[in-house]
C-alpha cells in the first residue's frame, strides 16, 4: 500500500503526470488519489529515501504475503544516482508468480504493494518533503509552465490530449492546495522561459487561491485553473507583435488583438472542455461595468469564474506590463485597482477577496522595514500577514548573497511602509528590479509546532 511518506519513481513521461518532478516523497493523501487516477499499474518507491515511519506498516508481520519483485517491461531503469526503487503494484492487480524477465536491472529490496486501502493513511507531520518551500514552489510552477509550452505546440494537431494534460497537471495542483491547511504566496524572480507561458501560469495559481478563499470546492478549482492557464491560447493563431506587442496597437491591430478571445474559445471547445470553462475563457476580458470586450458584458452576465480571471488577468498585467509600460509593485497594483478602476470589478465581493487574499503586502512589494532598510516581500501567508519574508538590501551585496528573513520569526522589528520604485537609489533599485517578470506559486506552510505548557508544582 502506498503511504504518506513514500519516496516514489514514476515510470512515465512527465507529460502523463502533473508532479514538478518524477521522483518524489509523498506528502499528502491527496496525491495518493492522483496516481490512483493516474491508472498506473505499479509505482516505484525508494525505502532508504522514504520516512521510517510510512515503512512501518510493511515490517509488520501481518502486513501480507510477500511477493516476488516486479520490474515492467516499458519500465526504465533508475538513474544511477538513485537507489534502487522497489515497485508497488496498483489495487485490484494481482501479483504476478514469477518475476517478469526484462532487460533492465534487476528491483531490490521488498515485494509489490497496493495504491489504495487501509494502509493510505497520512505518516506522522514529519513525513513531509525536505524541500524548501521555496524551491518546492519554483519546481512545480517551472513544471506547469514547461507543460503548457508543449500544449502550445501540440494543441492545434492533438486538441484532446492537450486537454488532457492540462486536466492532470490541474487536478494535481488543486490537490495540493485542498490538502494545504495553510499556505505562503512564494514571488518566483528569474524564472526563464517565454513571457505568455508565465503569465498563464500566474494567472492560474492567482484564479486558484482567489477561488479557494470565495469558498470554490475542488470541481471548480479545476475549472478556474483550467480556464486560467488556457484563457489566451487563442493568441496561438495571431501574429507575434499582435499577441504580445512591444507598443501601442493602432486601431485595426487592436482590433485584431480582441479576436484572441473568440479563437481561445474556439480551441477550448474543440479540447472537449467543459462549458463553464469555455465560458470563463470567453469572458476573461468582460468588466462588470460594460467597458470590456468583447461582448460587453455587465455585472451579473458575467460569470464568477470570468470575474475571477477578469481581475486577477489585470493585476498581473499591471505587474507584469506589456507595451513598455512602467511595471507598478504589487502593493501599487492593488492599491490601483481598488482607488481607480473598483468599477470595473465586483468591488464587494471578488475585489476585496483578492485584496485579503494578497495581503497588506504582497509578495513582491518593495518595503522599508522598521530599521530603515528596504527590502522586497518574498512570500507572505495568511497566519502572519503583517510580518511576510523579505529580502532586505544592503550596498555591496548581491541578490545571491543576501538572506532571506521571516519577520514573523523575527524579532527585530517589522515592516514601517511600502515605497515605490522611484523612492530607490540607483544601487538598491538595480539590486530590486526584476530582470525579467514576476511569477508566483503557492506551498504548503508546516503546522505550527505547538507550544508546551508549564505545569503548577504541586
Amino acid at each position: 500500500m502506498l503511504r504518506v511518506g513514500m519516496y516514489v519513481q514514476l515510470d512515465v513521461g512527465w507529460m502523463n503526470h502533473p508532479f514538478a518532478t518524477s521522483s518524489f516523497r509523498l506528502s499528502s493523501p491527496a496525491q495518493i488519489q492522483v496516481l490512483r487516477e493516474l491508472g498506473l499499474k505499479q509505482v516505484r518507491y525508494v525505502p532508504s529515501r522514504s520516512d521510517p515511519q510510512a515503512l512501518e506498516a510493511l515490517e509488520a508481520p501481518d502486513a501480507g504475503a510477500r511477493q516476488p519483485p516486479q520490474t515492467p517491461a516499458s519500465a526504465e531503469p533508475p538513474q544511477p544516482s538513485e537507489p534502487a526503487a522497489e515497485p508497488v503494484q496498483a489495487q485490484g492487480d494481482p501479483a504476478p508468480e514469477h518475476a517478469a524477465a526484462t532487460d533492465g536491472p534487476p528491483s531490490v529490496g521488498p515485494s509489490t504493494w497496493q495504491i489504495g486501502g487501509p494502509a493510505d493513511t497520512p505518516a506522522p507531520a514529519e513525513a513531509q518533503d525536505d524541500e524548501p518551500p521555496q524551491a518546492h514552489a519554483r519546481a512545480r510552477f517551472q513544471a506547469a509552465a514547461e507543460l503548457y509550452a508543449q500544449v502550445l505546440a501540440n494543441v492545434r494537431a492533438e486538441p484532446a490530449a492537450s486537454g488532457e494534460r492540462v486536466r492532470a497537471l490541474v487536478r494535481g495542483e488543486v490537490a495540493e492546495l485542498m490538502a494545504a491547511e495553510n499556505y505562503a504566496v512564494h514571488l518566483l524572480a528569474q524564472m526563464g522561459g517565454r513571457r505568455q507561458v508565465k503569465h498563464s501560469v500566474n494567472v492560474m495559481v492567482l484564479s486558484m487561491l482567489l477561488g479557494r478563499s470565495l469558498g470554490l470546492g475542488a470541481a471548480q478549482l479545476c475549472h478556474l485553473a483550467t480556464a486560467g492557464l488556457l484563457h489566451d491560447i487563442g493568441k496561438l493563431e495571431l501574429p507575434a507583435h499582435i499577441a504580445e506587442p512591444a507598443a501601442a496597437l493602432s486601431g485595426p491591430e487592436r482590433q485584431l488583438y480582441e479576436e484572441h478571445v473568440q479563437r481561445s474559445v474556439d480551441l477550448a471547445q474543440r479540447m472537449g472542455l467543459q462549458p463553464c470553462v469555455v465560458r470563463a475563457i470567453g469572458e476573461h476580458h468582460e468588466m462588470v461595468d460594460g467597458s470590456g470586450f468583447p461582448a460587453r458584458l455587465q455585472g451579473a452576465q458575467i460569470s464568477l469564474h470570468g470575474q475571477i480571471l477578469a481581475l486577477v488577468n489585470r493585476y498581473d498585467r499591471l505587474c507584469n506590463p506589456l507595451h513598455g509600460e512602467r511595471a507598478h509593485t504589487p502593493h501599487e497594483a492593488l492599491a490601483r485597482l481598488f482607488a481607480q478602476e473598483r468599477k470595473r470589478f465586483d468591488a464587494t465581493s471578488v475585489l476585496a477577496a483578492f485584496i485579503r487574499l494578497l495581503g497588506v503586502y504582497p509578495p513582491g512589494s518593495i518595503v522599508q522595514l522598521d530599521d530603515g532598510r528596504f527590502a522586497r516581500v518574498v512570500s507572505s501567508n495568511s497566519l502572519s500577514p503583517l510580518r511576510p519574508s523579505v529580502l532586505a538590501f544592503a550596498s555591496g551585496v548581491t541578490q545571491q548573497e543576501a538572506r532571506v528573513t521571516d519577520l514573523g520569526q523575527s524579532e527585530h522589528g517589522g515592516i514601517r511602509r511600502s515605497v515605490k520604485f522611484d523612492a530607490l537609489s540607483d544601487e538598491a533599485l538595480e539590486f530590486f528590479m526584476p530582470a525579467q517578470q514576476m511569477c508566483y506559486f503557492f506551498a504548503r506552510m508546516p503546522r505550527p509546532a505547538k507550544k508546551a505548557h508549564a505545569g503548577r508544582a504541586g
